[in-house]
């Protein structure tokens, strides 16, 4: 199984006709922890007007609150944010404070979708995957055979070590692992060895740092 997430928290604030939007985002993994950073944020925003929400979890769990505002105006812009994305594990809350002058239907849903769209776009998003971490043991002679096969099926470095041969550390997405094995035994002849480690969610993202 793979899954878009966030890393902490994110914000992002702006004005629109007076009316202060701050949308807020954050990784989540279950109700009650999503019910805590919703309530989180209204007891910093007492005096606001609305604390509207929308959240997704792993198993497909979901929820959203217009909060007074009219019915569909802000929390599903904010859910089809979030979901436009294909974020789950992540709740993002937007709170208005009101400045006076009506938006109407539509420039609030403008408004909702904004402040959550900006909210991803602040946050560190996270590709997640089932992944094999693992330890690789070889040879000085034939680490050079290593990258073109780590870069073909997209395998995370963690840590090396140069001792009296090479031990890496990878990740690597369980699907592959087999494959990963086959191809070092074949590239090195079979002086390899590919030791299972255990099984975890680990983030694939393009130019994650360790």
């Amino acid at each position: 199984m793979e899954y878009k997430t966030v890393e902490g928290r994110a914000e992002a604030r702006f004005e629109e006709k007076r009316s202060e939007f701050i949308g807020y985002l954050s990784h989540v993994e279950s109700d009650e922890e999503a019910c805590e950073f919703i309530e989180k944020i209204r007891a910093m925003h007492r005096k606001a007007r609305h604390n509207c929400y929308a959240y997704i979890l792993k198993d497909g769990g979901a929820r959203h609150s217009d909060d007074g505002e009219p019915q569909g105006t802000a929390g599903v812009p904010i859910y089809e944010v979030l979901q436009k994305e294909g974020l789950s594990e992540v709740c993002c809350v937007v709170t208005r404070y009101f400045g006076g002058i009506l938006l109407g239907a539509g420039g609030l849903v403008r408004a909702y979708t904004r402040a959550a769209a900006e909210a991803v776009a602040a946050a560190k998003i996270k590709e997640m995957a089932s992944a094999v971490k693992a330890e690789i043991r070889t040879d000085y002679s034939m680490y050079g055979k290593l990258a073109k096969i780590f870069s073909e099926l997209c395998v995370i470095t963690a840590d090396e070590k140069f001792e009296d041969n090479v031990k890496i550390t990878v990740y690597v997405k369980e699907q592959f692992a087999d494959e990963l094995k086959e191809k070092l035994t074949d590239a090195c002849n079979g002086n390899v060895e590919f030791e299972k480690l255990g099984n975890e969610y680990f983030d694939f993202a393009p130019n994650r740092a360790l």
